[in-house]
């Protein structure tokens, strides 16, 4: 945690940042502007209290919890205008890191300002209903299946766009989908070499043949 809040808070043109809504301006008010993390930035760790939530401005933002065996289970994925930090509790039960360099802005204290519960309530609803989606990941058989609704997933919560960015890694993507590296790189070679796919670059995808990667994940 002492790495996020020792960082520099770094400005940024608008034109760099997604354009704020009604609701968004009114979280912004009177808050410093967004910290700048480097990758691998711990922006809260498990186990620390839970008093402030968060908002990816830029980057991504991966949830995880380290296994008593040493492995690490990716539980979420946060992107640009999302907000996390949602707690049942006062503590926080994963860790939180940067991905990449990253603007995070810290949202005003829960206990300091419970005007804005109704502000956060549809942020807290979107962040479970993309927990409950990741489990449905995690029910499928295989891992074409399991690449294919990641993929999905991602356009969806970037507009529904058919050039998806991922900020994450492969080895990122395999520790959210219960895969290993190998497994994922080897099911992106096959969706490329079917053409249901393009791969522009390491971190961006091109869904080409999108009826097919649906009934992939179905």
């Amino acid at each position: 945690m002492d790495s996020f809040e020792t960082s520099r808070f770094s400005f940024h043109p608008s034109g760099d940042l997604p354009r704020a809504d009604a609701q968004d301006r009114r979280l912004n008010q009177n808050l410093p502007p967004p910290a700048l993390c480097p990758a691998g930035t711990e922006i809260y760790a498990q186990g620390e209290v839970c008093n402030r939530l968060y908002r990816v401005e830029f980057g991504g933002v991966r949830i995880y919890r380290l296994l008593s065996d040493g492995r690490r289970q990716i539980s979420a994925f946060q992107l640009a205008g999302e907000t996390f930090g949602f707690e049942a509790d006062s503590t926080h039960h994963f860790f939180a890191e940067a991905i990449c360099a990253s603007g995070i802005r810290m949202l005003q204290s829960k206990s300091a300002h419970d005007d804005l519960t109704i502000d956060f309530l549809p942020m807290a609803l979107r962040s479970l209903l993309h927990a409950q989606e990741h489990l449905l990941v995690l029910g499928r058989q295989n891992s074409i299946e399991r690449v294919a609704a990641f993929l999905l997933e991602m356009s969806e919560r970037q507009g529904g766009l058919r050039q998806v960015e991922l900020p994450m890694s492969r080895l990122d993507i395999a520790d959210y989908l219960g895969l290993t590296i190998e497994t994922v790189s080897r099911v992106f070679s096959k969706l490329k070499h079917r053409g249901v796919i393009r791969l522009p670059s390491l971190r961006s995808v091109e869904i080409v043949r999108w009826q097919t990667l649906q009934n992939m994940a179905s």
